[in-house]
């Protein structure tokens, strides 16, 4: 049964998912499986657009709790920078930036400085479309003439052939437009799609032959009913 109230999911759930909207499955059916209402389904899809978010990963080129934790401690044991940086294997100007944009070394704390650069490493990064005006200005401009994205994609290419800065695939203008939090196309401009839909739909979804508002009729009731 679905839970009431806005509880979130958690990681398996959203796995789960993903998985079967990439197989094609309605909210419905995704709802039930996960147990969460259709709504909720339909919510999650809207504000990624349809696109599954990547997996977040930690680089083996930025500390890691642990070694933050060592940081700490030799700070309050009174080491020097070049001490710490040694024992972690680091460069010492690494240790450095890294005391120094959490506080100094009084207030420098390990769970909030970790906390802290995960945050800075969920920020999205700009895409070309977000960083060149230009270029933003000509798709919005096909998109109000009702130009769908892969004819853009291509006249662009033709356009500009050796202009690799004035060139975007459909999948990245399709993607400005669904997923609202990179605010680089306004959401007005979705209504010019053919599909009219709110965000992506699955390469598998099919609507055909669902039997929506059909009441299924169980085998061993079909066989009573033919004996009557």
């Amino acid at each position: 049964m679905a839970r009431l109230g806005r509880p979130g999911l958690t990681s398996d759930q959203k796995a789960e998912l993903w998985r079967r909207w990439h197989e094609g499955e309605g909210y419905s059916d995704i709802g039930r499986a996960i147990g969460k209402f259709p709504a909720s389904v339909f919510g999650v899809l809207r504000l990624f657009g349809g696109y599954e978010p990547a997996a977040r990963h930690r680089s083996d080129r930025h500390l890691t709790l642990p070694e933050r934790e060592e940081i700490s401690r030799g700070l309050s044991g009174g080491y020097s920078i070049r001490d710490i940086a040694k024992w972690l294997n680091r460069s010492p100007s690494t240790i450095s930036r890294e005391i120094a944009r959490n506080g100094g070394p009084q207030c420098y704390r390990a769970t909030i400085a970790d906390d802290k650069a995960w945050d800075r490493a969920s920020r999205p990064k700009l895409c070309r479309l977000a960083q060149n005006a230009d270029l933003r200005r000509i798709i919005s401009a096909k998109l109000s003439q009702d130009w769908p994205p892969e004819q853009i994609a291509g006249w662009l290419k033709r356009r500009f052939p050796g202009d690799e800065v004035m060139r975007v695939s459909h999948e990245t203008i399709y993607k400005s437009l669904f997923v609202q939090s990179r605010g680089v196309l306004k959401k007005e401009l979705q209504k010019h799609l053919r599909t009219k839909r709110p965000f992506r739909q699955s390469k598998q979804h099919n609507n055909r032959g669902a039997r929506r508002g059909q009441i299924v009729i169980p085998p061993f009731l079909i066989s009573n009913l033919n004996r009557v």
